[in-house]
């Protein structure tokens, strides 16, 4: 039976937002304070109209004790009607203030209870804002050595938190993307309902970098037949399984074992060659690989020129069509361009 996109309340469990956690020891604190905040600001006002109030018949002479205690039965709504305001003003003020101090006072004392009642709220909430927002968005399934580095990657290169999604269903990892500020949606990406709550259909990209390769084709395949035109990377323990891999839709693999061996074995025959590898592969310091726009002040420039400023051209990106350094006839950049060049990490 086909799936409709837009998951119903049953799929809330699965999705989660970055929050701030707090101790419960600073969350007791809070509330203490919040609540003994409202009975002091009650206690001032009762016994600053002290001359409004009747004690066992007798008005006035109320003391800081009978206004504590009458703040005490008041916010808590006890009542024992003992101490009863009768001037209009101080009437007034039990309406205007102490009401809603009694109901602040109440929803302190029973804060947790009503915490619990409303985090499905504000989850529902949260989620369908998040879903009537979200678009070409990155989905990263998988979050282990290299979901997250895919993550920090995507952070250090610009990439908005609220534009990442990660699919997991292991706890730790979701608790680590959550701390990262990333939305989580708790699952196996290989189940359907799972990539519809990721908002399958309005994202962009997808990396796959699960730790099993059969893993990995299940999910391309239920990926590309959910999102036909999405643009798919996935992780490749072994070469062998690439062929597998793009043959089940994905648009670019990485061998990650041999892509390691290689980088190892180049470290030692070329020790330099391989810590300038290390270095472009560590983003955000030292040197860097982006692929950018062709800025206004470099129209009609060469790729010479871009070089001469500190960039190494390495390809050309017009039209689609990938002109590299070694085999490109461009002469002159335009409008639309794209440079995929070396660079100073950092640098606009």
């Amino acid at each position: 039976m086909a799936k409709q996109f837009g998951g119903g309340s049953d799929m809330l469990t699965r999705l989660r937002f970055p929050s701030r956690p707090f101790s419960p020891l600073r969350s007791i604190g809070v509330r203490l304070t919040i609540a003994l905040g409202a009975l002091v600001v009650a206690a001032i006002l009762v016994f600053a109209e002290g001359d409004c109030y009747r004690d066992n018949g007798e008005m006035g002479g109320i003391t800081w004790i009978d206004a504590l205690y009458y703040a005490t039965v008041s916010l808590s709504t006890t009542g024992y009607g003992d101490i009863t305001p009768v001037c209009e003003s101080a009437r007034l003020v039990n309406v205007v203030v102490l009401t809603p101090l009694r109901f602040i006072f109440l929803i302190v004392l029973v804060g947790t209870t009503v915490e619990v009642l409303t985090k499905r709220s504000r989850q529902e909430f949260r989620a369908h804002r998040w879903r009537k927002r979200v678009n070409a968005h990155t989905i990263i399934i998988g979050f282990g050595v290299k979901g997250r580095a895919a993550a920090k990657t995507l952070l250090d290169s610009g990439i908005p938190r609220d534009h990442i999604v990660i699919v997991t269903p292991d706890h730790t990892a979701l608790a680590e993307a959550s701390k990262m500020g990333l939305v989580v949606v708790e699952g196996d990406a290989r189940r359907e309902e799972v990539l519809i709550e990721a908002e399958i259909h309005k994202a962009a990209n997808v990396i796959i970098a699960t730790n099993a390769d059969d893993t990995s084709v299940l999910v391309t395949l239920t990926t590309r037949r959910l999102a036909p035109s999405i643009n798919i990377v996935a992780a490749a323990r072994e070469s062998q399984n690439a062929v597998v891999l793009r043959q089940s839709g994905a648009n670019s693999i990485v061998p990650t074992a041999e892509s390691a061996g290689h980088l190892l074995g180049l470290s030692i025959a070329s020790p330099i060659a391989g810590a300038l590898m290390e270095d472009l592969l560590d983003t955000g310091r030292g040197l860097e690989v982006i692929q950018r726009a062709v800025a206004e002040v470099e129209l009609g420039s060469l790729p010479a020129d871009i070089d001469r400023s500190g960039q190494i051209v390495l390809a050309i990106v017009r039209g689609g069509n990938v002109h590299r350094f070694d085999t490109s006839d461009i002469r002159g950049l335009q409008v639309g361009d794209e440079l995929v060049v070396i660079r100073h990490a950092g640098k606009d």
